[in-house]
């Protein structure tokens, strides 16, 4: 690992903190991923090959902690109580980036702000019944996703699960990360005509819910922005 040579902790903290693609890993495993897979899901772009490197890194420097998967082969992987004391970390850098950083159409993969919107809903409160939503997109390379939500966990589908679709929501890559990001409320979305929603009302209201789930949607931007 290459080091700053200075005994500052800021430079010594950052050797290890602000590699290309670490602090991704980092709030992956503090969103409770835990295996390979897992933590590759919430950093499309990276390499399997990048990923291993990335986690040896993180080993070393005994950040995070691999262990035997209890069934089948591969890891689990979990922050040991040094990485935990990164959320604070996250949490300072996602806040300047939410006050500081302008969404540009890079940034507007709509496959990743449906798997932080699975990581961010409250799976305690979901309805006992399966709840499946369908997202149409406007844009981007892939224009159909499904989140299909039932105790214990929410997950993305990028093929059609096989269940009847409860919801169906149209919008662009754009609306659907600034609702996520708390920048408008489903209705106010609908009012503006950036989104389109269809299905049945309890399963629109609980949609709803959905919305401004992202930790940093209570950051007021330094600048003004369109809010759809």
């Amino acid at each position: 690992m290459k080091t700053y040579g200075q005994y500052c902790p800021v430079a010594r903290g950052a050797e290890i903190f602000a590699s290309r693609w670490t602090p991704v890993i980092v709030r992956n495993l503090l969103l409770g991923c835990e295996t390979f897979s897992e933590i590759r899901a919430g950093a499309p772009g990276i390499s399997r090959s990048l990923l291993a490197e990335r986690l040896r890194e993180l080993e070393r420097a005994r950040v995070v902690e691999r262990r035997p998967a209890p069934k089948g082969r591969g890891f689990l992987y979990s922050l040991t109580p040094a990485g935990k004391e990164l959320n604070d970390v996250c949490t300072a850098l996602g806040t300047w980036g939410a006050r500081w950083l302008e969404l540009a159409p890079e940034h507007l993969d709509a496959g990743v702000v449906l798997w932080a919107l699975c990581r961010h809903i409250d799976v305690d409160r979901l309805p006992e019944q399966r709840m499946v939503v369908r997202f149409d997109l406007t844009d981007g390379s892939r224009r159909r996703f499904w989140i299909v939500a039932q105790k214990p966990e929410a997950e993305v589908c990028v093929h059609d699960p096989g269940f009847d679709d409860d919801v169906v929501v149209r919008t662009s890559s754009e609306s659907l990360a600034n609702w996520h990001l708390g920048k408008f409320s489903l209705g106010q979305g609908l009012h503006a005509g950036v989104m389109e929603v269809d299905g049945r009302r309890p399963a629109v209201r609980e949609l709803a819910s959905w919305g401004g789930l992202s930790p940093y949607a209570s950051v007021k931007p330094a600048r003004a922005r369109s809010r759809a």
